[in-house]
């Protein structure tokens, strides 16, 4: 079940990305809405990893060097 998901999952962040990249390059509307609706998702994913790395006490990086 877990593969399933997963696969799911990886298929919708390769799609996401070929329509980054087919909006980028003139496609028609529809992938210019999944494209932002993508950087949107990235843009969360990253602010979430930085609010996580605050609190962790670890370097950008999410490593604790001592």
């Amino acid at each position: 079940m877990i593969l399933i998901v997963l696969s799911v999952v990886l298929l919708l962040v390769v799609g996401g990305c070929v329509c980054v990249v087919w909006a980028g390059r003139g496609g028609p509307s529809w992938t210019r809405a999944v494209a932002t609706a993508t950087l949107a998702a990235g843009e969360l994913v990253r602010a979430s990893r930085r609010s996580d790395g605050r609190r962790g006490g670890g370097g950008p990086d999410g490593s604790s060097d001592g």
